[in-house]
């Protein structure tokens, strides 16, 4: 048992002051340093300087690992010749990305403050990296495939990859699945993965209306993807409309990432399954996609959340620089208000759309949480403040382990 006692503790509703935290794994209990001495005779307590901010641990619900290689090698400013870019250095990427190049990946969220992480992996060469890694992962083992004729051999080799990802036992580590995106996962493809994810209450992550690109031809079948298609995989139309594809999850509470292009339909749809939508801001600007609408996420009741998406299209995996640019991203928003629904959208709303039991500094929530140093006395703007100024992390606890710190 540790006690822990920081001038200031975030909660998703106020600030606390002169309160101190008792936790093993999970926390046990928030009260003044003196009672809680008296109720856990022997704790260990965690002296720390003046004006230390203890919060919970920051939620990255959607990145790819296996991509960290790139810095420089891919297509910026629009999304079609940046998927080329993709496809022609896809060798040079992946094979020039080992373990030594996602564990630094990992390891640079972790210096970040970020404890929990949504892995989506495309080929399973980062399940031992993330396995090993210190933080809480959610591992989405992703399908993709749009050809019928290729069906067999592609879920055969996602569950190859799912099964190994169950053969995982750390406390911690949660097997899911990702289906790449209406465009690019055949019906008959995202029917077996559901059935899987029913029986077995997995989580489910999908790609959804990144691009003008995909509105175009999910809608029309036509549009900047439709040489793409046709040279590339011999296909002249779509496999399904956005409403086929989304009907698919009715029923799943279901992770889509991006949903920039979405249509006033597709809101509404959303909403009525509770689905959950993960917005990349970094990721939308440098492939020109555009300006997540967040308001109108708020106005249906949809949850969003905020994630880095990988370092193929990203500079750095680090949540306070994605809400910063967020903040100045949507500039039609009030300040404070953004900022605390940013910094809610990567702890407690993001524990919640991943279904683990963090994102709190909450009694009987894992002890998921982070230290920071902060200039001075916090005032009313402190979400502000948090995302602006990038205070020092110098401690990260998951689970109740010390992960980063003395």
């Amino acid at each position: 048992m540790q006690i822990i006692t920081p001038d200031y503790i975030l909660t998703p509703d106020m600030l606390l002051c002169g309160m101190s935290v008792a936790f093993d794994k999970t926390i046990k209990k928030i009260a003044p340093l003196e009672e809680l001495k008296k109720e856990f005779g022997g704790a260990d307590v965690i002296e720390l300087k003046k004006n230390s901010l203890l919060m919970p641990g920051l939620i990255n619900a959607h990145v790819h690992i296996e991509f960290s290689a790139n810095k420089t090698q891919l297509s910026y400013g629009d999304f079609i010749p940046w998927l080329y870019s993709v496809i022609e250095n896809r060798d040079e990427l992946i094979n020039g990305c080992d373990d030594t190049c996602m564990a630094k990946a990992v390891n640079s969220m972790l210096e970040s403050g970020i404890t929990t992480f949504g892995a989506i992996s495309s080929h399973g060469m980062d399940l031992n990296v993330c396995a090993k890694a210190p933080q809480n992962v959610v591992f989405f083992n992703e399908l993709i495939g749009s050809q019928a004729t290729m069906a067999d051999a592609l879920f055969t080799d996602f569950l190859a990859r799912l099964d190994a990802s169950k053969s995982v036992k750390r406390d911690g580590f949660y097997p899911a699945i990702a289906i790449h995106s209406p465009y690019s996962v055949h019906p008959i493809l995202i029917k077996k993965a559901l059935r899987i994810v029913r029986d077995e209450k997995l989580k489910l992550t999908a790609h959804f209306m990144e691009s003008s690109a995909e509105r175009d031809w999910l809608d029309k079948s036509d549009g900047d993807f439709k040489d793409f298609f046709e040279n590339l995989l011999k296909q002249s139309s779509s496999i399904s409309d956005p409403s086929e594809f989304l009907e698919h999850f009715s029923g799943y509470e279901t992770l889509l990432t991006h949903v920039v292009k979405a249509n006033d339909d597709e809101l509404k749809t959303l909403s009525s399954n509770r689905h959950t939508v993960i917005h990349c801001p970094i990721s939308n600007r440098l492939l020109g996609n555009g300006v997540l609408d967040v308001k109108r996420l708020q106005d249906h009741n949809i949850r969003w959340i905020c994630a880095t998406d990988g370092l193929s299209s990203n500079y750095k995996l680090d949540l306070f620089e994605e809400m910063k640019c967020a903040l100045f991203m949507h500039s039609n928003m009030p300040l404070l208000e953004l900022a605390k629904n940013l910094i809610r959208s990567v702890t407690k709303d993001a524990a919640n759309a991943l279904g683990i039991n963090s994102g709190e500094i909450a009694e009987g929530k894992n002890a998921d949480m982070i230290v920071l140093a902060l200039d001075n006395e916090p005032n009313d703007e402190l979400a502000v403040h948090l995302i602006l100024h990038r205070y020092n992390i110098s401690k990260v606890y998951i689970n109740g382990k010390l992960e980063k710190g003395i």
